[in-house]
């Protein structure tokens, strides 16, 4: 399953920097991720400094 990003996200851009096929784009007051695109690798979890993405299961 695809990750998703909460409300909690403070819109720093960590996770879109560390995203390996770049599915993580600025959106309105959050970065989003692309679901078509994400392979659910974790790594914007493990990067975020709030843990705003989470798996969509």
């Amino acid at each position: 399953m695809a990750y998703i990003i909460t409300d909690e996200c403070i819109s720093c851009g960590a996770c879109a920097s560390e995203c390996p096929v770049s599915c993580i784009t600025e959106g309105d007051g959050k970065y989003v991720i692309d679901a078509d695109a994400c392979i659910s690798c974790g790594t914007c979890a493990s990067t975020c400094p709030v843990g705003a993405p989470v798996s969509n299961d």
